[in-house]
C-alpha cells in the first residue's frame, strides 16, 4: 500500500504543554483512517500540522512523500480541509461559498463552474444552490462545507469531527456522502472523532490519549484481541474487590469507571467462581463483546467519559 500520509515521530508543544508525544503513523492511499480520542487528546494539533497551519516542534509529516513543512504549497494543492467549525459566510448563497472557495484554490473560468456544479451535485446540493448559508440547517451547512472541502478534488480529506452538532439524520447524510466520495473517487480520509460509531467506518484507527498514539489497527482486529466477551462486576469497594479477585482466585482485574474490569479469556466459565467465593462483594455482573470502548480502556486503563471529562480545548 503505498503511503499517502507519513507522520514520524512528531512532537509538538505549546510552552510547557505536549500535545503531541512522538507520534508515528503511515496511511495508505484510498484508506479511510479514524483518529479516535477524547477532546483534547492531540487530534486537532495534528490535523494543523498535516494541513501545513503550523510546524511540528520536532518529527516530520509527509504527503505524498513530500515534506509538508518544505513544500506547504504542494501540499495544499493535494488536500482537502473539513474542521469542526465550517468556513462559510453565512451572508451568501451555498453557490457564492463555493465560488470564492473555487477562486482561492486556484480554479477559474469553466473549470471553477464545472467543479462547483460537480460537488453542489455529489452532496445533494443543486436545489439549495440560490439559499444562503444562514438558512441552512445544520446537516445542510455541513454538507455545503464539506462540498468546499471537496472542490478541488483533494486526494486526502481531513475531516475535524465533521459530525458535531448535527441530528442522527444530518449525521447519516452526511456519511452517505462520505461513502459516495470513496466509491467514485478513492479519496484518501482521515477522520479525527470521539465518537465510536464513527470509528467503527474506518478501516483503520488509532487512539490518541493525552498527545500518545496508545493503539493503531482494524477496528474489529483491535476488539478480537480482548477475546470474544469481556466481564465487568459492579461493586461498592472496587480497590477490595480487585484484590481479592487476585488473593482468592489468582484473577487480573482492573477499575474502571467505579466497576471492575475483569482480564480473563472465558468469562462465562469464571464468572460462577467468582459468585461462589466473592459473592458478598459484587452487586452486578454483565458478560459482553467487546467494544471500542473497551479497547480504549484496555491501552489507557481509563475509562473513554473519564478522559473526556478530564480532557481540555481541542488540543
Amino acid at each position: 500500500m503505498i503511503a499517502c500520509l507519513s507522520v514520524s515521530e512528531v512532537t509538538h508543544r505549546y510552552g510547557e504543554t505536549v500535545a503531541l508525544d512522538e507520534v508515528s503513523f503511515d496511511v495508505g492511499t484510498g484508506e479511510r483512517f479514524g483518529l479516535l480520542g477524547p477532546n483534547g487528546g492531540g487530534k486537532t494539533t495534528l490535523f494543523r500540522l498535516i494541513s501545513t497551519l503550523m510546524q511540528p516542534s520536532s518529527g516530520s509529516v509527509s504527503v505524498f512523500g513530500e515534506d509538508v513543512s518544505k513544500n506547504p504549497e504542494a501540499t495544499r494543492r493535494r488536500l482537502g480541509v473539513v474542521f469542526q467549525h465550517t468556513a462559510l459566510d453565512d451572508q451568501l448563497t451555498v453557490e457564492e461559498n463555493l465560488k470564492t472557495h473555487a477562486a482561492l484554490v486556484g480554479l477559474s473560468g469553466a473549470e471553477a463552474s464545472r467543479s462547483v456544479a460537480r460537488v453542489l451535485d455529489t452532496f445533494g446540493l443543486s436545489e439549495r444552490a440560490k439559499d444562503r448559508v444562514k438558512t441552512l440547517s445544520g446537516g445542510l451547512a455541513r454538507r455545503t462545507d464539506l462540498a468546499r472541502g471537496f472542490l478541488h478534488h483533494p486526494e486526502l480529506l481531513l475531516l475535524d469531527e465533521p459530525t458535531t452538532g448535527l441530528d442522527p439524520i444530518a449525521r447519516r447524510e452526511l456519511w452517505d456522502a462520505l461513502d459516495r466520495i470513496r466509491r467514485t473517487n478513492e479519496t484518501t480520509q482521515i477522520v479525527a472523532t470521539h465518537m465510536m460509531d464513527e470509528a467503527e467506518r474506518c478501516d483503520r484507527i488509532g487512539i490518541l490519549d493525552h498527545g500518545k498514539l496508545v493503539v493503531i489497527g482494524n477496528p474489529e482486529n483491535l476488539k478480537a484481541k480482548l477475546g470474544t466477551e469481556t466481564l465487568w462486576l459492579e461493586t461498592t469497594n472496587p480497590q477490595a474487590l480487585t484484590e481479592q479477585l487476585k488473593k482468592t482466585l489468582a484473577v487480573d482485574s482492573r477499575i474502571v469507571g467505579g466497576s471492575v474490569l475483569v482480564e480473563a479469556s472465558q468469562p462465562e466459565m469464571l464468572l460462577p467462581k467468582i459468585y461462589e467465593q466473592l459473592s458478598g462483594q459484587i452487586e452486578a455482573a454483565s458478560i459482553r463483546k467487546p467494544t471500542l470502548d473497551d479497547v480504549f480502556v484496555a491501552a489507557t486503563g481509563r475509562a473513554f467519559q473519564e478522559s473526556e471529562v478530564r480532557g481540555q480545548g481541542s488540543a
